[in-house]
């Protein structure tokens, strides 16, 4: 038996609850994996895992063991990244989902200069706004904006982006220039709403002046869960917005393409954070990976003039 194959198919089918996903991430045979754990448990003349036809779960020698697995697995990752930091040589593959936006008008350009660094990081880059499992999924890190609480997960501030709100000059020639939050339903204003990709709910537009907060939710023709998608149906006049002041909002206004409306109302910040589950071992590849998008980032905020942390 392979002992150290053995508690890494272990760990990760415990982890997963399921000995194909477990396979999949490894990029092993299933048979393979099952055969591991088996001889893993013989060795051990223990049951480490209940199976039935509809669920896996430990036993109790099993959670037990696994803890200690864990541990074991981080130092010897420890160790392999302290001897390929010496080296300054990461390598491996690392899997990583950003927002589509930021994906394509941020990380995309600046990637060759990464990847000149590190020739042998092998990055899977996956783009969406929807939530990620990192465990199940087998992610590395993902980045998101908005506030996170999730304890199982380590998040490292990457900054803030001011909100504006927004619309296309023709849809304010329709519609005339929006006077005041209180103001936009009775004067017939309609919004692009953003929803939730994982729940459906449309998030609120939010206004703040002097300490006065007002929430609302405007009718709407379309709405959208996509950011680049979202901001391309404002351009394209169908609505109100409120966006982000990223890089490719800033483009956009300086063109002409949006207009900013209600200047005497913030519509707040939306934080920017790098997360990564909190009892993986941080590999070489993970840290040079973080440290270099919190770089990226520190730049992109001083380009815009916006503060670089919160």
């Amino acid at each position: 038996m392979d002992r150290l194959r053995a508690l890494q198919a272990f760990t990760r089918v415990a982890e997963l609850g399921s000995f194909t996903r477990a396979a999949e991430q490894l990029q092993w045979p299933k048979a393979s994996v099952t055969v591991l754990v088996q001889q893993l448990e013989e060795h051990l003349a223990v049951k480490l895992l209940h199976r039935t036809t509809r669920r896996l779960t430990l036993s109790d020698d099993g959670a037990a063991y696994l803890e200690g697995v864990q541990r074991l697995l981080a130092d010897l990752d420890e160790l392999d990244s302290a001897v390929a930091q010496r080296r300054a040589n990461p390598r491996g593959r690392l899997r990583v989902d950003v927002p589509a936006a930021a994906g394509r008008h941020v990380l995309a350009p600046a990637l060759p200069d990464f990847l000149q660094r590190y020739p042998q990081i092998e990055l899977e880059l996956g783009s969406g706004d929807r939530p990620v499992d990192l465990l199940a999924e087998g992610v590395d890190a993902v980045i998101r904006g908005g506030l996170m609480h999730d304890d199982a997960l380590v998040a490292r501030s990457l900054g803030a982006f001011e909100v504006v709100t927004c619309a296309a000059p023709a849809y304010l020639q329709r519609h005339g220039l929006p006077t005041s939050p209180q103001t936009l339903r009775s004067e017939g204003h309609v919004a692009v709403n953003f929803f939730s990709a994982k729940t459906g709910r449309v998030f609120e537009f939010d206004f703040v002046r002097d300490g006065e907060r007002v929430s609302l939710t405007l009718p709407q023709h379309v709405a959208a869960n996509d950011a680049d998608t979202h901001v391309a149906l404002g351009v394209a006049g169908l609505g109100l917005i409120q966006v982000p002041r990223t890089r490719h909002v800033r483009a956009l206004i300086d063109g002409g393409q949006l207009l900013p409306v209600l200047h005497a109302w913030s519509g707040g910040t939306l934080a920017l954070v790098v997360m990564y589950p909190r009892h993986r071992h941080l590999s070489a590849r993970l840290r040079v990976f973080i440290d270099w998008v919190v770089a990226l980032y520190e730049r992109e905020f001083a380009a815009a003039g916006e503060p670089p942390s919160l």
